[in-house]
This record gives C-alpha cells, sequence and structure tokens, in this order.
C-alpha cells in the first residue's frame, strides 16, 4: 500500500468543499488500506498570491514523519498544486478564478491603476499555472465546467471525475412542506434570485429553509422584508452534520442555483436523501448532475421560471418522489473506491 499526500489550500479559519472534499478523499484513501494525510498550503489574499505559489513549490512532500518516502502526492486546488512531487496526480476544484471566468466580474470594479496591476497580476499566473499543470503525470477535474475552464484558459486537456458524497448517514424521512437551500451566503450563490423567485405570484406561500453564513447574510434577511416574505423564509445560520442530514431528510426539494458553480456537493447530497434538486442553465456544475424533469429542474436563471419548478415540487409531492428516487439512483454508483482506483498510479 502506499503512502499519500493529499494537498490543498485554504485562507485561515475557512471551511468550504474544497476541505470536505480532502478529507473525504484522505477517509477513503486510509479505508483502502493506504498511508495518507492531508497537508493544506496557504491561500493569501490578491496582492501575495506569489508568496503562496512560493511556499507550496517550496514545500517538502516527498518526505513524511520519521524520513519516511511519500509514494504519490494528489493536489486539488491552487496554489497548493504547486507542490513538487515525481508522481503527482491534480483532481482540480479550480483556479484562482477571478483571474480566469470571474475575471469580467472582477476587474470591472477596479481602476484604471488597479487594473493595469492586476493585469500583470493576472498574466503572471496563467504563466505559472499553465506550467506547473503541463507537469502533472495526470490530470482530472471534479466537473465538465471546471474542464471548459482549463480548455479555455490555457488549452490544458482533463478528465471529468465527479467527487462521490461526503460519507454522512444520509437518510429520508418524509416530503416536508418547505424548500431547502444551503451554502455560503455570496454574491455567486445567488440566494437573492431565490428570494425574488419565492416573491412571485406563483410561488404565493411556499416556504424556504435557508442554511448558511456570509458577507449576503444581512442584505438577504433585508431583502426578504422588503420583499414581504420573511414570514415564509427561515435563515437558520450555520448547521452543523446533524443539522444538514435533518432539513435534507425532511425537505420537499433542494433549491441551489448558483453561478457557474465549480461542483457543489449539496446536489449529490440531497439526491443521496432522495430529494430533488432546482438549480439554474447556467449553474455549472449542479446543472450537469441535475437532469430537467427526471431528477429535478433545471430552469433560466429568472425569478419567473425558478418559480414555476418551486411550485411543481410543492404541488405534487409524487413528482418529488419520483424525481428524488431518479437522483438516488444517480448518486449510489459515485463512491470513493471507484474515485481512488482512478487517481492512483
Amino acid at each position: 500500500m502506499a503512502t499519500i499526500a493529499v494537498v490543498t489550500s485554504s485562507p485561515p479559519f475557512a471551511e468550504g468543499g474544497h476541505l470536505v472534499m480532502a478529507r473525504e478523499l484522505v477517509r477513503a484513501l486510509k479505508e483502502e488500506g493506504h498511508q495518507a494525510g492531508l497537508v493544506v498550503t496557504p491561500q493569501n489574499r490578491f496582492g501575495r498570491q506569489a508568496s503562496a505559489y512560493l511556499a507550496a513549490w517550496c514545500t517538502d512532500v516527498q518526505l513524511a514523519h520519521e524520513e519516511q518516502k511519500v509514494d504519490q502526492v494528489i493536489s486539488l486546488r491552487f496554489p497548493g498544486y504547486a507542490v513538487r512531487h515525481p508522481h503527482h496526480v491534480l483532481w482540480l476544484n479550480h483556479r484562482m478564478r477571478e483571474y480566469y471566468d470571474l475575471w469580467d466580474q472582477f476587474s470591472s470594479h477596479l481602476s484604471w491603476k488597479g487594473k493595469l496591476k492586476e493585469r500583470t497580476r493576472r498574466a503572471i499566473i496563467h504563466r505559472v499555472d499553465n506550467h506547473l499543470l503541463g507537469k502533472m503525470q495526470r490530470r482530472f477535474v471534479i466537473s465538465g465546467t471546471v474542464q471548459t475552464r482549463l480548455r479555455r484558459f490555457g488549452g490544458i486537456q482533463s478528465d471529468v471525475l465527479y467527487p462521490p458524497p461526503p460519507q454522512r448517514e444520509y437518510r429520508n424521512d418524509r416530503y416536508g412542506d418547505y424548500l431547502f437551500g444551503v451554502s455560503r451566503l455570496s454574491p455567486l450563490k445567488r440566494f437573492d434570485l431565490v428570494l425574488r423567485a419565492l416573491a412571485e405570484p406563483r410561488a404565493a406561500g411556499i416556504k424556504c429553509v435557508i442554511a448558511g453564513e456570509g458577507a449576503e447574510l444581512d442584505s438577504l434577511k433585508r431583502l426578504s422584508r422588503q420583499l414581504e416574505i420573511d414570514h415564509r423564509v427561515t435563515f437558520v445560520g450555520r448547521i452543523d452534520e446533524a443539522g444538514l442530514i435533518e432539513h435534507l431528510a425532511c425537505c420537499r426539494a433542494v433549491i441551489f442555483p448558483p453561478f457557474n458553480e465549480d461542483y457543489g456537493f449539496v446536489t449529490v447530497e440531497a439526491f443521496m436523501c432522495g430529494k430533488p434538486v432546482i438549480t439554474c442553465t447556467d449553474s455549472g456544475g449542479p446543472a450537469e448532475l441535475v437532469r430537467d424533469g427526471e431528477n429535478g429542474y433545471v430552469t433560466a436563471p429568472t425569478p419567473e421560471a425558478l418559480s414555476l419548478a418551486m411550485r411543481r415540487v410543492i404541488d405534487d409531492r409524487n413528482l418529488a418522489i419520483r424525481l428524488g428516487e431518479a437522483g438516488h439512483t444517480l448518486t449510489v454508483g459515485m463512491t470513493w473506491s471507484g474515485a481512488i482506483q482512478k487517481l492512483l498510479v
């Protein structure tokens, strides 16, 4: 059996799907009999990314504790994939999106001096990333969305390997009378779109529970009051694993309409609980797994379209059951053991 280092990066005190994936991969490798450990390299703010890349590049991952040889590295995201190892496999979450697919949104708020500075940094990051990723022994990505970005920015080829659901005690208690959304509450997650859909006349009376924290929480609460739907929308803040499973097990359906999401574990976790997912045509990873009318709904990113999908699953419990069962069938075949077989060299 092999000794494997799983490498990711994260800002201090951050939590998100990238760390869930990294921990699950380490757990699964150990269950397969390998010795595995997680290495988290620093991820600095914009002006200091060069030092973060350099720190990762200088990190020695070829020897473990007591001079034990590390047989392979599996890296997951920037700048952690700058670590050096002769047997290095990439399973990419994403690169620094503000310098790639989110450049237009990011740069639109900059002064002309700021744009000049960030264009220079962007060009350097592109060259460095292309060099680093080009040297990988194998390249996998977590979705077709990420695969398309790699081809568009750098012409880098890769294979899609969807991450299986995290190992949890999934269950289906009932198909309740509310929708459930869970995410870090940032602009790209578009929960303002969810609220505007709930305010549509077609969605009258539909209840929604939203879990998560983030920069948008207060503004979303204000918006729910302005739209006069705050009596139907409950913000529960950050929830633990037990709370997550409780809501997935008891809701009617999950609503998750982000913009160009890398993957989104909530989609497969909802399916594991037999619940349909409502997402949007431009949502990226979730829209690859949700098949419109088969295991959920993929709608236009408008309040009107989302409200129609909401109405359908709330008004027809049997429809929600059928869609959710199809989603469950899709995810039960996604296993960590199968993923590991592809990742090992």
